[in-house]
């Protein structure tokens, strides 16, 4: 388990990836809308590599912290990552996607839903699990 100051100093890095990739990530998500794929586009961020989505961005390739992976609600609901009894309280705690990116967060300690505008002027509001 992190410290407080560990989840911290990890936040803040990943923070810096997001505001790296911020508009690409954008424009992710709203493909994802667009394309009817779902009304609920999820950023995983992960310093390792793992089997759910798609692969968008590279930690090596880049010299980023995290690698960034794009799924959806559906597919975590698929793979049990959110349990079907937390869907309508996931649904309900969901950003607007136009104005906010949601990012579930995978370490080895802890995986935590963080929901972070696109400007990132704004605070990020963990939503732990």
């Amino acid at each position: 388990m992190f410290s407080e100051e560990q989840f911290s100093k990890l936040l803040d890095a990943l923070k810096e990836d997001l505001r790296f990739f911020n508009q690409q990530l954008r424009e992710v998500g709203k493909d994802v809308i667009a394309g009817g794929f779902s009304k609920f586009p999820v950023f995983v961020a992960t310093e390792h590599e793992v089997s759910i989505g798609e692969l968008i961005f590279s930690k090596a390739e880049y010299a980023r912290d995290f690698n960034i992976y794009a799924t959806t609600l559906e597919e975590l609901l698929e793979k049990k990552l959110i349990l079907p009894g937390k869907k309508e309280e996931f649904v309900s705690t969901y950003k607007d996607a136009r104005n906010f990116m949601c990012v579930l967060l995978l370490t080895s300690a802890t995986a935590s839903f963080i929901f972070v505008p696109y400007n990132l002027k704004a605070e990020s509001k963990a939503i732990d699990e």
